[in-house]
């Protein structure tokens, strides 16, 4: 007998069925909201696989485990619901960890339920245990092992529930191969429903701060603000639309936010952020913390009114100090003091409003003119940033974009402006390497009539490249190009900066790799490209062939090794 979720808290049966733990973690993830895993075979899991089976849940079996573990972050970044990654115990975890981590920094909701030794073999050195726990404890907003079947299901939920406490973020849960297999009375099982025991996530701000916020934005001169990665993840793009153009103000976006704000909308900037940041009387930062992407809140003047909303009470205030923080959900608090604002700004405000959003307009301008010459040159070697200027010109309004590595994503950043909401995903704080594929994979499968673009270094695509065939195995076909110096470029110039050229090409070269054969292994298809003017057409070709072929493309295309992005050559992401 099945139990029904809808419309009461629990049921238990009573006809004398029996239940395994796999089939109870189905079940549970199933109630979450999950219709898709992420996982790599394991005999400590396999029970689970056989309960996703009979639940409807999706089952994608990649090569490696750290592509599992992206792809599920990417899902939940994608859908803006749970994320959920499956790994067998041992090797299978620490395989993940990166993904997690990765997750971890970038507060994307992921739950990651690991295997385990038997319980009945505890510390007798058991097939790949472990001390899963304790591993993941720093990198998790929680992490447990389930001690006995019976609770399997509330400890999904439990585990679930701390993924959206706050800033989200993933958690992990291990279950031992006797509890997961093990079978028990229905009737002894209780299986939360999400919709009675989870509460709204959706929390004001202080009602006090927030009259103090609209206040001070109603006499700004030249306020600014910037949309962080919480933005997006809460879905709160609408509210953020609907209050820069109440308060008239200059918006920037950064990691996740990007293309939530229509490119051609007059208070969407991007490329005077530290020019508005140095001019500004009042800046609003919102769902993102002032780390090293921010110079950790130095880069802004002492001599401006500082406003921090963050969904995590530890990142108010943190690095640097401010003159109001508000915690809560990002979009219910623009919302909150979208309210308090005027209908209409004072005439002179007004007036200094616009002569502000001129002027930074007109600096948007001139910083375009002066990138023009490196996104539009023929130099040959392929200039990087030709080639990122060439996919920004490739892009479709339904194309997602995603950047895998370390010049690949700072040249992008400067390049690429994605076309809508969450239609750009990016490493993120931790700065990982060989995110793209779990990210290409789960964006397809989210949204199958959606393009999906990665633009990998050469670097990270050797790391997760195999998985490219699980793609066209799920039918989840994706564009892959490659940006191809046969170097990790951007620490390779930091170690010649400082070591010169005898020993600053230690253990940054790569091999000369033509990619464009790789695919051939599976019935892809791959195009080389070692002249600019030739980068169009192969986008052009590449998208033909997915859409006819359903099948993958790899476009390896040979750039200049000896051409940085600005803050490589600064090494701002040590500053």
């Amino acid at each position: 007998m099945g139990i029904s979720t809808k419309d009461i808290l629990k049921k238990k049966t009573t006809d004398g069925s029996m239940i395994s733990g796999g089939h109870l973690v189905a079940k549970a993830l199933k109630n979450e909201g999950v219709d898709t895993i992420f996982t790599l075979c394991g005999g400590h899991i396999i029970d689970i696989y056989d309960g996703c089976i009979d639940e409807g849940i999706r089952i994608i079996d990649v090569r490696h485990e750290q592509t599992a573990a992206h792809a599920a972050d990417g899902y939940a970044r994608q859908t803006g619901k749970l994320g959920c990654v499956v790994t067998t115990a041992g090797p299978g975890f620490t395989n993940a960890i990166t993904g997690i981590a990765t997750a971890f920094r970038s507060e994307s909701p992921v739950l990651h339920i690991g295997g385990q030794s038997a319980l009945s073999q505890w510390k007798m050195g058991g097939l790949q245990d472990l001390p899963h726990v304790d591993i993941a404890k720093p990198i998790t907003k929680f992490a447990s092992t389930v001690m006995s079947t019976e609770r399997i299901a509330d400890m999904v939920a439990m585990a679930a529930r701390e993924c959206f406490n706050g800033s989200y973020g993933p958690s992990y849960l291990e279950i031992p191969r006797d509890v997961l297999d093990k079978e028990v009375p229905m009737e002894s099982v209780v299986i939360p429903n999400p919709g009675s025991y989870r509460a709204s996530i959706k929390n004001s701000g202080d009602p006090q701060d927030i009259i103090k916020v609209a206040e001070i934005l109603s006499a700004a001169e030249r306020p600014a603000i910037l949309f962080g990665q919480q933005v997006w993840s809460s879905r709160s793009h609408n509210e953020a639309i609907e209050f820069i153009t109440k308060a008239m103000i200059p918006s920037y976006a950064n990691g996740a936010s990007r293309g939530m704000i229509d490119n051609n909308d007059q208070y969407c900037f991007d490329r005077t952020r530290s020019d508005a940041f140095k001019e500004a009387d009042v800046i609003i930062i919102v769902g993102t913390p002032f780390d090293f992407r921010m110079g950790y809140g130095k880069r802004i003047s002492d001599n401006v009114k500082l406003i921090q909303i963050d969904q995590n009470y530890g990142t108010l205030g943190k690095n640097r100090d401010i003159d109001i923080g508000i915690l809560g959900h990002p979009g219910t608090v623009l919302e909150q003091i979208s309210r308090l604002l005027p209908d209409g700004i004072s005439t002179e405000i007004k007036k200094k409003r616009s002569e502000w959003i001129g002027k930074l307009r007109d600096l948007e301008k001139v910083k375009y003119e002066k990138l023009l010459p490196l996104f539009t040159s023929n130099n040959s070697p392929i200039h990087p940033y030709r080639v990122a200027y060439e996919i920004n010109n490739f892009l479709n309004e339904d194309t997602i974009f995603i950047g895998d590595g370390g010049d690949v994503v700072t040249i992008s950043a400067q390049a690429v402006r994605p076309k809508g909401p969450g239609q750009w995903m990016d490493p993120g704080a931790l700065g990982s390497l060989g995110v793209g594929t779990g990210f290409a994979i789960s964006a397809k499968l989210a949204d199958p009539h959606k393009e999906v673009l990665c633009y990998y270094g050469d670097g990270s695509f050797g790391m997760t490249a195999f998985d490219m065939e699980t793609a066209d195995r799920f039918g989840a076909p994706y564009i892959a190009v490659i940006g191809n110096n046969s170097s990790m470029n951007q620490i390779r110039y930091g170690q010649l900066s400082k070591y010169g050229q005898q020993r600053g090409n230690i253990a940054n070269k790569l091999g000369d790799m033509d990619f464009s054969v790789f695919p051939n292994i599976w019935g892809g298809f791959g195009i080389d490209v070692t002249e600019s003017d030739k980068i169009a057409d192969a986008l052009i070709m590449a998208r033909n062939f997915v859409k006819k072929q359903n099948k993958s493309v790899v476009v390896n295309i040979w750039v200049d090794p000896n051409e940085y992005a600005p803050g490589t050559k600064s090494q701002t992401m040590y500053k």
